[in-house]
This record gives C-alpha cells, structure tokens and sequence, in this order.
C-alpha cells in the first residue's frame, strides 16, 4: 500500500548518512598478466591503492599501505598505474612516486620521485627500467622520466608547452605519446598529439631525437592516445568534425582512419590526466563509450565493421575508464546507472555474449530499493533564442509515497561549465528526487556530450546564455505539468554555483530559493586566484582582461548583491584551490548586511568538493532542511 503525502515531505532511505559511506572509484589498471585489476579508490577523505586476483576475491588488498594516493597536477587523476608486477602510485603530501610490489606481504611502498612539486600520470616502460610522467613546479609543466628503481634524479623529456596530459609508451619502448596545450586554451578547446622518437644510451636516461605533431590544433581537441599492440599505429580521441570520435594514425604512411563516426559523442572533455573513453582489447578490437542525449553505451569495433552495442541490460548509461587486459579479451570499466551507484566491472568479451563480473560496489549496504528511485526522462526545450536546449527530468520516486499534483522542481546545474550531465548515478538528484522534489538536470548552452557546436555556444556567454537555458527549462517543466510553476528552486556547485548565483540575481523572485556550493562570485578574483589549469578559462567563457572588464563586473553577483531577494544556501571548504573561500565569505557578508535571507555553511579542511564523510552528511541535511522551509513552506 502506498500513502498519500504532499511533495517533499517523503520519508526517503536515501539518507544523508547512507551516501556519506559509499567509496569512490576511478582509474582501474591491468598488470601485464591480465589476472591482477588494480584501480584508486576514494574513502572519506582518504585515496588508496588497491588490486585484487580477478581469479581470488579475497586477495583484495590495499598497496599504498598509510600513504594517501591523489595525484596532484590540476584537478588530478593519473593517480596509479600496475606494471610488472608493481603499483605505482602519487603520495598526495609529498608528491612523490611510490613503487609497492602487488605480490609482496610487507606493504613498505618504496619512493622513486623526490618531494617537490606534483606529478601525475606515471607510465612505466615496457621493460619496467623507466618512468615518465608528468611534472608541475613553480607553475612550470614538463614531462619528466625517472628509472624506475629511484637511483637517479627525474630528467626533462619535454618542456615549453603550458600543459601536458596522459605520456604513454609504445609496446617497444621506441616512442613516446602525449597531449600538450598551452594557454588561453582549455584541453577541449585546443590541444595537440605530440609523438617523440627516444634515443638510448647505456649511461643515462632516454632522450628525445625527434617529435612531431600528429593531430590537434588550436580548434580541435585530441585525447586518450594508445599505441596499437605492436605500435604500428596510433589511437587517440579528436572533435575535428564537430562530434568526439576514435582516429587511427598510422606511423608508416602518416595517414589517419576515423575508427568512429555519426552523430554520437566518443569524446569527453579532460579534467583530469586519467581521462579515458576507449580500450583497446589483446585482439586489436576497440571497446568505445558511445553517448547519446544524455545516455551512453559500450560499443565493440572490429575493423571496417558497424559498432556493435555491447548488451549489458538497463542498469547501465554512463561509463567512464574502460581499459582492456592484455591478456585475453576482457575489459574493466566503471559503470553506474541512475538506479546503479559505480562499480568496477570486469567483463569478458571471448565468447558471443559478454560476461559481465563486479569487483568492487561502490554504494554501502547493496545499495537503495529501486522503487524510490527516479528514473530519468531525456527532454528538449527551446529557449529564449528559438534553440533547443537538452536535459533529464527525474520525476519524484517513492515506494511508499504518491502525490497527484504537480511536484515541487530542483533546477539541477551542472559544474564545469564545459561538462554535462548524463544518466549515471547522480546521489544529489536521487537524494531530492526520493523525497517528492522533480529535478531538471540542464545541458545548457556550453554544455559537453553532444556536438563541438553546443560547446563552444557559451563562448563570450558564461553568465547569460546558461541562465536563460535554465530559466527556460522551468518554464518548459512547469507548462507540461512536470512541476509547480510556484515553487521552483535552482541548485549548482562550482561554476554551477556560479549560473544558481546569477540566476537569482538576474531573475529575481522567479526561483523561490538557490543552493551554491563553492560557487563563483566574484570574476576578477577567480581570474587571479585560481589554480594554473583555470587560470585563462574566463578568456573564452567571458573575455580576456582587461579588455572584458565592464562585462566580468556585469556578471560578477558579488557586485549585484542588492538585486537577490529570494533566499539562498552557501557551501564552502576552507582549502578550496579552485574557487578560494574569500569568494563566498564576501557574498555572505554582503546578503547579511541587506538583511537577505540566507545561510552560509563551512568545511574546515574541505576543498573543491566534499571528502569527509561527516561533511556530506552535514550537507545532506542542511539541503533537506533548506528547501522544506523555503521551498515548500
């Protein structure tokens, strides 16, 4: 029997201390043997390096013993790697490159970097003498190599490009490959292929003889590059024809293959170095994640041959770091779903259907009762230019609860900006969604997972475009009868913060209230005080400075507190790089003193975004009790 209760007031078992206990999952990695799966895995506030004997679940073991894995170059990633018989893995505190056998009993990992700066991405050679990964010091990125036993100190393999991404070694050890771009450019922006010849000498480290461009440019944006088993060719991710596909260069005749093409996405903008969209299987067969309007797949290519969806059911539509074994045909990728929360999936391609085994869940307690759970819809709406805008409506879900009216409507942002939202497991949205709230996720202009063209629309628009794709969202929910038009409410984190700001700013009394979690305020100072890897971001997104200077003071809320009204929740952590907390304690300062009503929450030790797991439950709640007051009271 179901009951009757009003929208927003459902006893949900999506509780706020349920989600602070789940684990994180990202960058899973095979040794050469193809039996032992190791991946990072994120605990409250601590990373950790752990593998497993695919053939012996209780051989689960962490390798990076008391030290704390994350990598540290721009937003991380590249934490850890497996080859030969060891995990490499970055010491967050010190930066350094830690060498743990997987089959040792003593986890007593052994330094190979010194202690300064940041590293990330370790690759280790095919024959296990030498790393290269990539180095930032004194806002200074190069690609450095090291010997892989730390007897001698790390060298410059390349240098004089802004940013380098993802070095990896052909199957020889003959060539190098990574991604490189400079600024004002993001890495989706522009960015470049760059494949080196190494020389070899018996005393010292290997250098570069030569190198050469081989893809990108300042308006196309590569990724991901694999060598092919036998290094022949080269895989990577371009946007040259306006959607992200899979390209083949081929090293003898200098020729490049599309491997993908359509109206589908491939491609995923690179926030972090472990980035990754495809595998290459021992067979030479591509896995790909394939997305379309907000949903992804895993496709299989065998040469000339249409793409083949892999059928794995409906748990599934979002996938990131598929990588292939090279042994055998299988794969590990992380998967989630809207009602699946990440896990580690090994799945076995030799046969005609995949067998698909989980490693590692990632939600506590086998996760929530499918019946509270919200199922997105895929939706489209014009906004106030006649364009369509693309998101996912999550209606209200409750096995126990129902309310024939229209729902009270979460405006969801996402962060990024240059990001989207897809179908996987999305805590914030089930979380709202268990308790009677409609959500509308917003693939606004600027948005990634379709076509280069949507991307580059919030060029010079950041801080309008976005909050009319919104405004016009609610608008389009409330006329289908998918929300109350009365009691709309706008929520966003990071630059999604940002849009949630300036829309209640622009928009005054439309949104009845406004969540901002390490939001942006202030433009001039984001410009200045941001970590390297954002630091000429607003040259596209608004303008460079100072020629933009009227418009960064136009569109900073900061300097237009006066015209919110509705009220509005404030989320900081103290040590946030990215958007520094002066940002929000000035906002605040400025609502308290015009008597607006508000609240300001701060993390000590939090930075951008929640680690603790007494944080999350903290910000769980407060968002419960926010709304209900403001949203439905």
């Amino acid at each position: 029997m179901t009951e009757h209760r009003p929208h927003g007031l459902w006893d949900s078992p999506i509780t706020p201390a349920a989600l602070a206990g789940g684990i994180r999952l990202r960058g899973p990695s095979w040794d050469d043997g193809g039996r032992t799966l190791g991946w990072f895995e994120g605990r409250g506030d601590r990373g950790v390096a752990v593998a497993v004997d695919l053939g012996d679940a209780a051989s689960l073991r962490d390798i990076s013993g008391d030290f704390l894995v994350r990598a540290g170059v721009g937003y991380g990633g590249g934490d850890f790697v497996l080859k030969n018989g060891y995990g490499w893995f970055v010491d967050h505190e010190t930066q350094r490159i830690f060498r743990q056998g997987i089959d040792e009993d003593q986890v007593d990992p052994r330094a190979i970097t010194p202690g300064f700066g940041e590293a990330s991405s370790p690759a280790v050679s095919p024959d296990g003498n030498w790393i290269v990964y990539v180095h930032s010091y004194e806002e200074e990125d190069i690609v450095a190599i090291v010997d892989s036993s730390g007897k001698s100190w790390p060298q410059q393999l390349a240098r004089g490009r802004d940013f380098y991404m993802q070095p990896t070694w052909s199957p020889r050890g003959d060539r190098l490959a990574w991604v490189e771009w400079d600024h004002p450019n993001m890495p989706w922006d522009g960015s470049q292929l760059r494949v080196a010849e190494l020389s070899f000498s018996e005393s010292s480290p290997p250098t570069i003889a030569a190198s050469e461009v081989v893809a990108g440019g300042p308006e196309e944006a590569v990724l991901q590059p694999v060598f092919s088993s036998e290094g022949e060719t080269l895989f990577y991710v371009s946007d040259r024809t306006g959607w992200g596909n899979v390209y083949e260069y081929d090293f003898a005749t200098g020729g490049t293959q599309s491997i993908t093409s359509g109206d589908a996405q491939y491609g995923t903008p690179a926030w972090g170095q472990g980035v990754g969209v495809f595998a290459l299987l021992a067979s030479g067969r591509i896995v790909a994640t394939r997305q379309r309007e907000g949903f992804a797949s895993l496709v299989v290519i065998e040469g000339a041959k249409e793409p083949l969806d892999l059928d794995l059911g409906t748990d599934y539509a979002s996938f990131e770091n598929p990588v292939g074994s090279p042994v055998g045909e299988r794969l590990a990728v992380i998967a989630s779903g809207p009602t699946t929360a990440p896990r580690l999936l090994s799945i076995d391609l030799s046969a005609d259907f995949p067998k698909v085994s989980t490693v590692r869940l990632s939600e506590p307690g086998g996760g929530f009762p499918a019946a509270s759970l919200s199922l997105p819809v895929s939706v489209d709406w014009e906004n106030s230019e006649g364009d369509k805008v693309h998101g996912l409506y999550y209606p209200p879900a409750s096995e126990r609860f129902f309310d024939k009216t229209p729902p009270p409507l979460v405006i969801f942002v996402h962060g990024g900006p240059t990001d989207h939202v897809d179908a996987g497991w999305r805590p914030q949205i089930q979380f709202l969604a268990s308790r009677g709230y409609a959500v509308l996720a917003v693939n606004y202009r600027g948005s990634t997972g379709a076509e280069r063209e949507t991307m580059v629309a919030l060029r010079g628009e950041w801080g309008v475009a976005d909050v009319e794709d919104c405004r016009s969202g609610a608008d389009a929910m409330a006329s289908r009868g998918l929300a109350d038009a009365a009691r709309i409410a706008i929520l966003g984190g990071s630059a999604g913060g940002y849009t949630v700001l300036r829309s209640l700013q622009v928009h005054p009394g439309y949104y009845r209230a406004g969540i901002c979690f390490y939001g942006i305020s202030n433009l001039f100072t984001l410009a200045s005080d941001t970590h390297k890897f954002e630091a000429r971001y607003l040259d596209s997104l608004v303008g460079a400075l100072p020629e933009a200077a009227d418009r960064y003071r136009e569109r900073s809320p900061i300097f237009h507190a006066g015209d919110i009204v509705d009220p509005v929740a404030l989320f900081q952590g103290t040590e946030d790089r990215v958007v520094p907390r002066d940002q929000s304690d000035m906002l605040a300062a400025s609502l308290r003193a015009r008597g607006i009503l508000h609240e300001y929450h701060v993390y000590e030790g939090e930075g951008h975004g929640w680690r603790r797991p007494e944080t999350v439950e903290a910000f769980y709640s407060s968002i419960e009790r926010f709304l209900r007051t403001h949203l439905l009271g």
